[in-house]
């Protein structure tokens, strides 16, 4: 996500690092850095969550509103997804409408989950062709040390696994609150999670740091699902001009169904908690 430019030493010193199997902060080439999770960060949404990977930092709200459901579904809620990225995270952000860096984090996360089925939409109707739940997941970047696609991602994911339904006063017209209980229709089984791959010089990366990303190639972002124990992809995304060849390609799809078997149980974890 950056646009963030470093010296051709620091370049090659990176690259250098890589091509024996490492990196600056000490980690393999496929590793992902621990994940911290708060919950409860704010008390007058659905839910919100504070996810951190490194020194990466998201937060994540989900709201409900009432609205009216598109034509093409007239019995079935409606979703949407925004990110903010602003400048206290990275001096690579500027202030004012969204650039196209926050609208394409928006974008990916957003396809990730619709494209998955993991919100029962049908359940968010109230009347058919006249009234249903708009759910909203807002994104606010707190600070980007890189791999913001993922970070953002899977905050996302949580705080619509944690999310409440609202209290809808049929009489008023009007939503007054949210249900201690009861949480927003889900599809479990379909749960979808979002990894990003970058060619920092000739190796694949997995959840780059801020430097490895300003200098990587490509960026290509995989969202899988379960399919009976075996992954299945959801979404794909590619970023950066870089082009992907087919041994890219081989290579990135093993590395993603390798990570996935691995991080798949603790995220649903996180996510169902």
């Amino acid at each position: 996500m950056s646009n963030f430019i470093i010296p051709n030493l620091q370049k090659e010193k990176i690259e250098s690092y890589l091509k024996e199997g490492k990196r600056l902060d000490g980690r393999k080439a496929e590793e992902y850095r621990e994940l911290f999770v708060e919950d409860g960060v704010s008390e007058n949404s659905a839910s919100a969550v504070r996810v951190r990977f490194g020194k990466t930092e998201v937060l994540a709200g989900v709201h409900l509103a009432l609205a009216v459901p598109y034509p093409d579904s007239p019995d079935s809620g409606t979703f949407m997804t925004s990110a903010e990225l602003h400048p206290m995270a990275s001096q690579q952000f500027d202030i004012g409408r969204p650039g196209i860096n926050s609208v394409e984090l928006a974008r990916v996360i957003d396809r990730g989950i619709r494209e998955s089925g993991f919100i029962d939409m049908k359940k968010l109707c109230i009347k058919e062709g006249e009234k249903v739940y708009q759910v909203f997941v807002d994104i606010v970047a707190i600070n980007d040390d890189g791999n913001l696609l993922d970070v953002a991602g899977l905050a996302a994911l949580i705080a619509l696994g944690r999310a409440r339904m609202p209290i809808y006063n049929e009489e008023e017209d009007k939503i007054e609150g949210y249900s201690e209980t009861e949480k927003i229709p889900l599809e479990n089984d379909v749960l979808s999670f979002s990894m990003t791959f970058h060619k920092v010089g000739n190796v694949i990366v997995a959840d780059v740091g801020h430097e490895e990303e300003a200098i990587s190639k490509f960026r290509l972002t995989v969202a899988m699902g379960d399919n009976g124990g075996v992954p299945r992809i959801t979404a794909m995304q590619k970023g950066k001009a870089g082009t992907i060849s087919s041994d890219d390609m081989e290579t990135i799809l093993k590395l993603a169904e390798s990570k996935w078997a691995e991080m798949f149980p603790k995220v649903k974890e996180y996510v169902f908690k």
